[in-house]
């Protein structure tokens, strides 16, 4: 049981096993969130071949668009292993490792959902306008969600170390 003072500091009045409940939930939360995208994306692209303009794809393309299908089964895999984990770890008392398991699974996950995202924009805008704006979408989508998925997150967590943020 936390002492009255680090109940106070963390806002929360809960005991170890609660905690790692929580976070499996906030967790399994995120990982669906993450799922929508990665399903979303997955669909788009596999229904591509399917498309009259698909034949008409070079060597770039095709690998390309191989590329981001290979990422996008990888990812669903990736994001369905926290739940493998935790049919493998049930009713061991083992809540901790599986909650620290899935927090790394998930922080992956989220990078290959990145990825496919630049992927799939690269790809589309390559199709669509040329090889010089697919290379530029990519960049530039690349250099957002690197901003928006590590700088921003980083930012704010040095910002409440220091006491900044209320």
């Amino acid at each position: 049981m936390p002492s009255p003072e680090e109940s106070t500091r963390h806002g929360r009045n809960e005991s170890v096993e609660e905690k790692m409940d929580r976070n499996w939930m906030e967790l399994l939360q995120e990982l669906r969130v993450l799922q929508t995208g990665v399903q979303l994306l997955a669909g788009f692209l596999l229904t591509l071949p399917f498309q009259q303009r698909f034949e008409t794809l070079d060597d770039v393309e095709i690998t390309l668009y191989l590329a981001n299908v290979a990422l996008a089964a990888l990812t669903t895999a990736l994001i369905l292993l926290p739940v493998s984990v935790h049919r493998r770890l049930f009713r061991l008392r083992l809540k901790a490792t599986l909650v620290t398991s899935a927090d790394r699974i998930a922080k992956v996950a989220l990078a290959g959902v990145a990825l496919l995202s630049v992927g799939t924009s690269a790809l589309v805008f390559d199709v669509t306008a040329g090889r010089t704006a697919g290379i530029t979408a990519g960049a530039v989508l690349l250099a957002a969600l690197l901003i928006l998925l590590v700088y921003v997150p980083g930012r704010l967590r040095q910002q409440a170390n220091k006491g900044e943020m209320t």
